[in-house]
C-alpha cells in the first residue's frame, strides 16, 4: 500500500498540497485575528449626565469601566446646547418627555467618554444596567446609583452604530487618542 503516491511526483503532490493547506491556514488565521481585532478595538460612547457629575461619581463610573478592562481613548466635560442635546436624542423627539430630558440634559455638565475594548457596547449597556433604574441589578451602574428613570446618570450606546454616531457627534477625530495599554496582553 503507497501513502505518498508514485515516486518523486507523489511526494511533489503532496507537498504542494500541504503547501497550500498551511498556506489556507494562515490566510484563515490572518482573517481570524483582522477579525480579533476588530472587536477588541470596538468602541462605545458613554455620558454620564448632569445628576451624576452633580453627585461626584465620575470616578466610581471611570474605575469601573477600567477595572473591567476597557480603554478610555476620549473624555470631556461640557454644558451640552440644546441643539447637540436635540441631535443626540433625535429619536425620541416625538415622545412626550422629550422637552423634560433636553431640559435635564441642559441642566448642567456633562462627561462625555470614549470607551474602546472587545465588546465595548454590549458590555457597556450591561455595566449600565435598564435605563430604569428600578429593573437594574444590584452591580450594575444604575441599579448601585440611581432611583428614578428620570435621572439615571448615565447614557450608552446602544450598538455599534449608534456608538459611531454618537463618537462623531460629540468629539472630533483630533480628540481621540490612540494607544497601547499595558494591560492589553493581560487581557486579550
Amino acid at each position: 500500500m503507497r501513502l505518498w503516491g508514485s515516486g518523486k511526483l507523489g511526494l511533489l503532490t503532496v507537498g504542494v498540497r500541504l503547501s497550500s493547506m498551511l498556506s489556507n491556514a494562515a490566510g484563515e488565521q490572518t482573517r481570524f485575528n483582522s477579525l480579533i481585532m476588530t472587536e477588541i478595538k470596538e468602541r462605545t460612547f458613554i455620558a454620564i449626565k448632569p445628576d451624576g457629575v452633580q453627585r461626584g461619581l465620575i470616578g466610581d463610573i471611570i474605575k469601573r469601566f477600567e477595572v473591567k478592562g476597557f480603554k478610555l481613548v476620549g473624555m470631556k466635560m461640557l454644558h451640552a446646547s440644546e441643539d447637540l442635546l436635540k441631535q443626540h436624542y433625535d429619536d425620541l423627539k416625538e415622545r412626550p418627555f422629550f422637552p423634560q430630558l433636553i431640559e435635564y440634559m441642559s441642566s448642567g455638565p456633562v462627561v462625555t467618554m470614549v470607551w474602546e475594548g472587545k465588546g465595548a457596547v454590549k458590555t457597556g449597556r450591561k455595566m449600565l444596567g435598564e435605563t430604569n433604574p428600578a429593573n437594574s441589578e444590584p452591580g450594575t451602574i444604575r441599579g448601585d446609583f440611581c432611583i428614578d428613570v428620570g435621572k439615571n446618570i448615565i447614557h450608552g450606546s446602544d450598538s455599534v452604530d449608534s456608538a459611531k454616531k454618537e463618537i462623531s457627534l460629540w468629539f472630533q477625530e483630533g480628540e481621540l487618542v490612540s494607544y497601547s495599554s499595558c494591560a492589553y496582553s493581560w487581557l486579550y
